[in-house]
């Protein structure tokens, strides 16, 4: 008999819930809100926006948002670095934090959560949700 694979009820699955500048996570399977520190996803502040402030105001990296994560071998400054693009590669908005970026394996998904914004209304940076592969996770509604 092959070993049994873990059923779809393990998979990791996250509502998001409106909050007033971004979303709270909850576990679906359960209804309980989930920390940011939960061990299952990481949320992490985005590195090197200050450098691409035009970019972030774009709506693509408003809260809710998917985005893409690429992988930047090349990066003279750090091979492991992780860029943090708008879903569909146009718009750079910074990096997945260097402490963090060599423990991503690369098949990890991301949504905008949280947005911060400067006194003239600007967004001036994010909270990233980066989560497994294969987490279900909703999309807002508009």
């Amino acid at each position: 008999m092959p070993p049994e694979d873990s059923s779809s009820s393990d998979r990791l699955r996250i509502w998001l819930e409106r909050g007033e500048s971004g979303y709270w996570l909850r576990d679906a399977a359960t209804g309980e809100a989930m920390r940011w520190d939960d061990p299952r996803v990481r949320v992490v502040k985005l590195a090197g926006a200050s450098y691409r402030l035009e970019a972030l105001q774009d709506d693509a990296f408003a809260p809710g948002r998917r985005l893409a994560l690429v992988r930047e071998p090349e990066n003279e400054h750090d091979p492991n670095a992780v860029a943090v693009w708008d879903a569909d590669r146009r718009l750079q908005a910074g990096y997945v934090p260097a402490e963090i970026a060599p423990s991503l394996d690369g098949g990890e998904q991301a949504v905008s959560l949280w947005e911060f914004r400067g006194e003239d209304g600007a967004r001036v940076g994010l909270r990233v949700l980066v989560a497994p592969a294969d987490a279900w996770i909703q999309e807002p509604r508009p």
